[in-house]
């Protein structure tokens, strides 16, 4: 069997492995079904991270460097996996062999997982709508903490997976206009049949281009999930007196086309950064915590009030190298890619 890894910046191979024995609490499982988190995990891969050469002090809170730089790789790829139950270990409760599960789990032909890592799949969700359950727990928390409500405007900068869903979840909490900012024309027209007021491409003065749609003031809220520096430049440019701006990506690299003493400094905005499931305790914790966060997510897929069509495209497991090579050349190339076994 075989598994998808990450040997160096840029390239993957896939590598052959064993199954282990099961453990009293752990499950077995046949991979169906993955998928990749374009943003976070694409950056680890071309290993333009901070992580590549610093590590993370939870004590100090801080990042500090690494003695090895080559110590991140090698690392899984892959977020998301479908897939059946076909062993269990002797304590495992809630799991039977054939039952269908969801979990964090990576690109891998089958997997060896405590029980507490995977989940049932939700009844009345698509597979698509499961794989697609990460970005839209990013886009409700990044609505969320954008305090928006019924007659606020908003642009959303960057439509991939989460922009699209964010666009959707805007909606449905009650802004009055919305604003779509991507430089793909599908992904624009996407946005605009969610339910966006207006569609941007990145060819213009974005700043400008939103302060004209609205009477020369401003969106009141920006959420700005490509982790471009320019797009985030023209969040705060577009962005009224006292606005806010969310930021869900992971920025990294030099911060080209971001010039913080120009609006940023005259217009007294609220940054709120660092839009992840694991940042607890959450601004509305205790009323609000990761499983209800999840829960939300989940029952909004029941009511069929998000879509997530033509997100996903799926390539069988063989041709997961090539995918992976055209991620390289093109992040943009898909919204979302799927891996079929």
């Amino acid at each position: 069997m075989k598994e998808l890894i990450a040997i160096e910046p840029g390239k993957a191979i896939l590598r052959e492995y064993e199954d282990r024995e099961l453990k009293p609490n752990e499950v077995r499982i046949k991979s169906e079904l993955s998928a990749e988190k374009h943003g976070t995990h694409l950056s680890f891969f071309l290993g333009k991270v901070t992580n590549v050469d610093k590590n993370w002090d939870n004590e100090l809170e801080l990042f500090v460097p690494r003695e090895s730089k080559s110590s991140l790789f090698p690392f899984h790829l892959g977020n998301i996996t479908i897939g059946k139950v076909v062993e269990v270990g002797k304590d495992v409760k809630g799991f039977r062999i054939g039952d269908r599960i969801w979990g964090y789990l990576p690109i891998r032909e089958t997997h060896t997982a405590d029980m507490s890592r995977i989940n049932h799949i939700p009844e009345g969700l698509t597979d698509e709508e499961v794989l697609c359950i990460d970005p839209a727990t990013v886009a409700l928390m990044s609505v969320r903490e954008g305090r928006f409500s019924i007659g606020d405007k908003v642009a959303i900068f960057g439509l991939g997976a989460i922009g699209l869903l964010t666009v959707q979840m805007a909606r449905l909490s009650g802004a009055s206009f919305i604003i779509a900012i991507d430089p793909i024309d599908e992904r624009r027209n996407l946005a605009k049949r969610f339910g966006a007021d207006l569609i941007i491409g990145s060819d213009v003065d974005v700043g400008l281009e939103i302060k004209l749609a609205t009477n020369k003031k401003g969106v009141d809220v920006s959420i700005e999930t490509s982790g471009s520096y320019r797009a985030l430049h023209q969040a705060i440019r577009g962005t009224r007196y006292g606005g806010i701006i969310v930021t869900t990506s992971l920025y990294h690299g030099e911060a080209l086309g971001l010039n913080l003493g120009e609006e940023w400094h005259i217009n007294r905005h609220t940054m709120i950064t660092g839009i992840r499931v694991e940042s607890e305790p959450y601004r509305d914790f205790p009323r609000w915590d990761r499983e209800r966060i999840y829960e939300t997510v989940v029952d909004l897929f029941k009511k069929k009030l998000l879509s997530v069509e033509d997100f996903l495209h799926i390539v069988p497991f063989e041709d997961v190298l090539s995918a992976y090579e055209t991620l390289k050349i093109n992040p943009n190339k898909w919204i979302k890619l799927g891996v079929r076994y």
